[in-house]
């Protein structure tokens, strides 16, 4: 099977990269007005970053082409059932990797998105693909939705919510990650702390940079 490539998820996928490609960041008047200083000092910060994303909460947010691909790739090679995701926005890298659960024969993803408009985007566009019943999308702050419930073992980690929480997020997951799990983190050079925890000799995990923006760890034991 391949979802990815197949009606109605090709197309909708496809829909959903224009329109994100088509947003500027500078159509929305209170993110055009914030300083690039203060837009990089909101990326980095644990307390604030509720501001940030408030600001952002009409932009898609997406991950890259590039990236959606790799995730299906990814998921699939490694044959991922159980999947959480850090930062749903509208969707598409859920999409993605509801697309290829379904191809490794069903499970679980586990999304999750702070602001509950764009959880219920997100939920809109999994139910036209026809991906709704593999997904959950927990809407609210990540440090309390993804506390509790999670499946007694994690094959995959996609962390694109708030940078600066990323090491945080991981600290839940963790005790669930099995051997060999893969974390994909966008854009994680805005965490210093996580970039330092995965990459550590002893940290328990392999990692390196992928592509532009993308670190990629294996958790190892």
């Amino acid at each position: 099977m391949n979802t990815l490539t197949a009606a109605p998820l090709a197309a909708l996928i496809e829909r959903l990269f224009v329109e994100d490609e088509t947003a500027s960041p500078m159509s929305v008047p209170a993110l055009a007005a914030l300083p690039r200083e203060e837009h990089e000092r909101l990326m980095r910060s644990k307390t604030e970053y509720t501001e940030l994303y408030g600001r952002l909460k009409d932009l898609p947010l997406a991950v890259s082409r590039e990236t959606g691909a790799l995730l299906y790739l990814l998921a699939r090679a490694t044959g991922a059932r159980r999947i959480v995701e850090f930062g749903t926005s509208f969707g598409l890298s859920t999409l993605h990797l509801a697309a290829a659960v379904r191809d490794n024969g069903g499970g679980r993803v586990i999304g999750s998105e702070f602001e509950p408009s764009k959880a219920d985007k997100a939920r809109a566009h999994l139910v036209e693909a026809g991906l709704d019943d593999l997904v959950e999308i927990r809407a609210g702050d990540a440090l309390r939705s993804l506390a509790t419930d999670l499946p007694e073992r994690i094959d995959l980690v996609l962390l694109d919510g708030a940078k600066a929480l990323y090491s945080q997020v991981l600290d839940l997951l963790e005790p669930h990650l099995r051997p060999g799990a893969l974390i994909v983190a966008d854009n994680a050079d805005y965490c210093a702390e996580y970039l330092q925890r995965v990459r550590a000799p002893q940290g328990g995990y392999l990692s390196l940079p992928f592509g532009e923006d993308v670190e990629l760890s294996m958790r190892l034991g």
